[in-house]
């Protein structure tokens, strides 16, 4: 079987924000198709990975995105007050707008992430952290990405609404959708990653759940030793 053509090429990529080196000489590629689990302590480099992978923070090396790949990136944390007098309705219509597409794929947009066309009513400081979540995946769903950048993106978010996100998410791979995830839920990362790229200050490792995902590595990752507890299923 013929391997899927990379999507994204990272060659010694190298962050300094200030006088201070967030990043080091981080190779990977993320084939077409599959996703790409970003794990690692607080402060270890995994917000300014993304925002380096979509041109937002300057770098050094190379990050090479497939011809082609649209890019969908959904932070953790928005910068909008929440109290604003601004519904579902005004975020996702803005987007549509400056992204050229018919307001008619908003209530598709929805449909993907597994929201109610009723949330274009509600002002966005009056949902759910989940649903708030889940309304900034379908903003970003709206430019018809070929990959979606997930910066953990159940942070905050209750059980329930965790479950949904994760099924979410498992839905957009099923469709093609190409994600890189940061997330600290190891279990989640083990059972649905095809790689992993474990973030530390000192050191980097790359490689598929089964073989990244051990109590050795995880403590060198971690600082300490990490539980890890997934059911059984078959071998990566």
């Amino acid at each position: 079987m013929t391997a899927n053509p990379n999507v994204l090429e990272v060659e010694h990529l190298s962050v300094r924000l200030g006088d201070v080196e967030i990043l080091r000489d981080l190779s990977f590629a993320v084939p077409a198709g599959s996703s790409l689990a970003v794990i690692g302590p607080n402060g270890s480099g995994k917000t300014v990975l993304f925002r380096a992978l979509i041109g937002a923070l300057p770098h050094s090396g190379s990050v090479r995105w497939a011809p082609g790949a649209r890019i969908g990136y959904v932070p953790q944390k928005l910068d909008l007050e929440r109290d604003l007098p601004v519904t579902g309705s005004d975020l996702l219509f803005a987007r549509a707008r400056l992204a050229g597409r018919p307001p008619s794929e908003i209530e598709s947009a929805l449909a993907r992430v597994g929201l109610v066309p009723d949330v274009l009513k509600k002002l966005v400081g009056t949902l759910s952290g989940g649903q708030f979540q889940r309304l900034l995946m379908a903003f970003a769903l709206l430019t018809s990405p070929t990959v979606l950048l997930l910066d953990e993106p159940t942070a905050g978010v209750d059980e329930p609404g965790q479950e949904r996100m994760n099924d979410t998410v498992r839905r957009l791979q099923a469709e093609g959708v190409t994600v890189l995830l940061i997330s600290h839920d190891l279990s989640v990362v083990f059972r649905f990653a095809t790689n992993v790229l474990c973030l530390t200050r000192d050191h980097t490792c790359f490689g598929i759940p089964r073989q990244v995902l051990t109590p050795d590595i995880l403590t060198q990752v971690y600082g300490e030793p990490v539980g890890l507890f997934v059911h059984d299923e078959p071998a990566r």
